[in-house]
């Protein structure tokens, strides 16, 4: 409630709650010590002494009620409720989640401390770390990568086998949680045509396969490689990591094999965008993923 985007919008908050809360006030009082009205006629008695009458509900109800506007009261004095009056002790969600993570920072700087400071393979060998690294994961990365991190919907990549597209050592690994990773696979259909991208596609077909006589068979598609790839995947398919150029000389493929994928990613182009989570975990948070993400 302290913010608001106008003065006007608080104003009139505030103006609505003092003019509902007087209102009731008015009614309450009103029925118990207003003066009773004169009945104009004599009312009629049903079961024998069942009658109409102007009496105000019980006294319980009104102290019940008395109670509930002081205590309203008492609350918007105290806490953020009528526009953007903070309250007099100045207390809002946001301070309280502040203090209890400057409390919780308190209690497990140690802790954190010696999982920074701790080698990657005797972190994997603690089960418990490794339980809190799996949730967070899950809490941070399974909405792209899936719930184990074997990726999904040919967009997002597999982290549970060993082919890194930007390296997997744990250095790289670190890196792109950090910093994230922005790949692109730039389109070559203006430069190559349908029947180069064929051609192309056809080869790095054969270079996954490790067929060596249709890869050598294929002259048109490996000249078309040879000019264009190689910079970026190198001679062989290799890939770069340097670039997060993915090896095109194994049979994982990202956004699949088939020959519409294959021919979508080189005449259209691919983008890939992994975001920085520096600003959100914490060098603890990060040093437990990498452990999780290398653990056999």
């Amino acid at each position: 409630m302290a913010d608001m985007p106008t003065d006007f919008w608080s104003g009139w908050i505030i103006t609505i709650t003092i003019v509902s809360l007087s209102g009731l006030v008015w009614l309450i009082f009103s029925i118990y010590f207003s003066k009773k009205v004169a009945e104009e006629f004599k009312s009629p008695v049903w079961d024998e002494t069942l009658t109409e009458g102007n009496n105000p509900a019980p006294m319980w109800w009104f102290w019940m009620i008395l109670t509930a506007l002081v205590t309203t009261v008492i609350y918007l004095i105290l806490y953020p409720g009528l526009g953007s009056f903070s309250g007099a002790l100045k207390w809002s969600q946001g301070g309280r989640l502040d203090q209890n993570l400057v409390r919780y920072s308190y209690q497990h700087a140690d802790t954190r401390k010696n999982i920074t400071n701790t080698s990657i393979v005797e972190l994997q060998q603690d089960a418990k770390l490794m339980g809190s690294a799996k949730r967070i994961f899950v809490q941070n990365c399974a909405a792209c990568h899936g719930p184990n991190g074997q990726g999904q919907a040919m967009t997002f990549p597999n982290l549970r086998d060993n082919d890194w597209q930007w390296g997997g050592t744990e250095e790289d690994i670190e890196q792109t949680l950090r910093h994230g990773r922005n790949a692109v696979m730039v389109s070559w259909q203006a430069v190559l045509g349908d029947e180069g991208v064929s051609q192309v596609a056809d080869y790095v077909k054969t270079l996954a396969s490790n067929d060596a006589a249709n890869t050598a068979g294929n002259t048109k598609g490996m000249q078309l490689f040879q000019q264009f790839c190689v910079a970026c995947h190198g001679n062989t398919g290799e890939g770069n990591p340097l670039l997060g150029a993915p090896r095109l000389s194994d049979d994982i493929w990202l956004y699949g094999n088939s020959d519409e994928q294959l021919h979508h990613s080189i005449s259209i182009g691919r983008n890939g965008i992994m975001p920085a989570f520096d600003k959100k975990l914490d060098d603890a948070q990060i040093r437990m993923l990498v452990a999780w993400l290398t653990k056999d």
